[in-house]
């Protein structure tokens, strides 16, 4: 397998695995009494399955984020090419807009 596939399989397994840990948190402490209305209900255990799976994509969408923003090289070459800082000079120009009139001076 590819490292760039195993990579974003391992990143998404955590991310679904920390969603697992969300949804039992919120459902141990019964945020918003959703253990009562996932137990009590005839489709319940489908209600369970789609909140911890809608909350995985998140998750695991936030985890590969913060992977591959780790990635970064430690390269300490701030301020561009041969470490010199970029110097912004303004230039003047003129400019017309077609759709306007220009304004008389009466």
């Amino acid at each position: 397998m590819p490292r760039i596939a195993q990579f974003y399989l391992k990143q998404s397994l955590i991310g679904f695995g920390i969603a697992a840990l969300f949804v039992a948190g919120i459902l141990y402490f019964n945020v918003v009494n959703l253990w009562h209305l996932i137990s009590t209900s005839n489709i319940g255990l489908m209600a369970l399955v789609v909140f911890w799976v809608l909350n995985g994509i998140v998750f695991a969408g936030v985890q590969m984020a913060v992977a591959v923003m780790l990635l970064a090289d430690d390269d300490k070459n701030e301020g561009g090419p041969r470490g010199r800082s970029a110097q912004l000079i303004p230039v003047p120009t003129k400019t017309r807009s077609p759709h306007r009139k220009p304004l008389s001076d009466a």
